[in-house]
Parts: C-alpha cells; structure tokens; sequence
C-alpha cells in the first residue's frame, strides 16, 4: 500500500535552530531548514527553509530545484549577475540542475523546496 503524506500550514512548519549560513557573503547570515519528506532512493528531498537577510551563493550541479515562496522576498540571479528575478510570496521559482547563482535575501524568507536529480 502506498502511504499519503499532508502537511498543513507550511507557513507555521518549526525549521528548527538556525545556524551560520556555509556559502554567504554577509557575515552573520542563518538559516533553518527541516526535511519533510525523503524518496526512498534518496534522490528527492521535500522540506521548508528559512534563512535571514544577506548574500550568499548556490550551487545546483548535482540536482534541480523548485522553490515555493512561503514569506520574504529576495533576488536570484546567475552566478554571472544575469537574469536576475526578483520573487516573493506565492512565486515559484525553477532552478534546473546545473544551475548556479546568487541570492540576496532582503526580507527573511520562507520556502518550501523539491530538490531532486
């Protein structure tokens, strides 16, 4: 039998402790983040993020990523500085695998994510 799984009110999700940001560009960035859901060959991994104003980078080599806006606001952009788009609450926002850029957070942000290969 397959097991469904809901999650109610990401909004109010507990990410847990934040802790020091690995890849910013503004020394005391955090972030939180709890897994929600994990395939059983470990290729997908759902969960909520949570992460205080600053720059910082990211690195999509290994797997794609699709990003609901749960609260905040931030800019994405190429790691060249193209292609920036600015999101928000309710935007979805689609990094593809190989993907790799800079976010600035300008308001302390809340998404829900889908990694997957």
């Amino acid at each position: 039998m397959i097991d469904l799984n809901s999650f109610p009110d990401l909004s109010a999700v507990d990410v847990g402790a934040f802790a020091a940001k690995p890849t910013t560009l503004t020394p005391g960035q955090t972030e939180a983040a709890v897994n929600l859901w994990a395939s059983e060959d470990g290729q997908t991994n759902i969960g909520v993020w949570e992460c205080t104003p600053g720059r910082f980078t990211a690195d999509r080599t290994a797997a794609g990523e699709y990003c609901h806006i749960i609260a905040g606001r931030a800019t994405v952009q190429n790691q060249d500085g193209s292609n920036p788009r600015e999101i928000g609450p309710g935007d979805l926002l689609i990094l593809p695998k190989g993907w790799k850029g800079e976010w600035t957070i300008h308001e302390h942000m809340r998404k829900l994510y889908v990694i997957g290969g």
